[in-house]
């Protein structure tokens, strides 16, 4: 189960934000005990570059042997 503060992996494209599937965010409000979450994704400096609702089949959790990698999000 995904849990506030938990860091997970979008799966979808969300364009108009400029993100991609495989950027990670963390959950920072579940909805409807979790089918739905607010995620805020944030820069490498940790400035915040979206916060978006996703409904639950649109991220999951981080894996335990994955790495996060780098990527401009204006290049988007």
């Amino acid at each position: 189960m995904i849990r506030e503060h938990d860091r997970v992996v979008l799966v979808i494209d969300a364009s108009s934000e400029g993100l991609v599937a495989g950027d990670v965010g963390t959950v920072v409000h579940i909805y409807r005990d979790g089918e739905a979450y607010e995620v805020e994704f944030t820069t490498l400096e940790g400035k915040t570059a979206a916060v978006i609702t996703v409904e639950a089949a649109q991220v999951r959790p981080v894996g335990r042997r994955e790495i996060t990698h780098a990527g401009e999000l204006a290049s988007r």
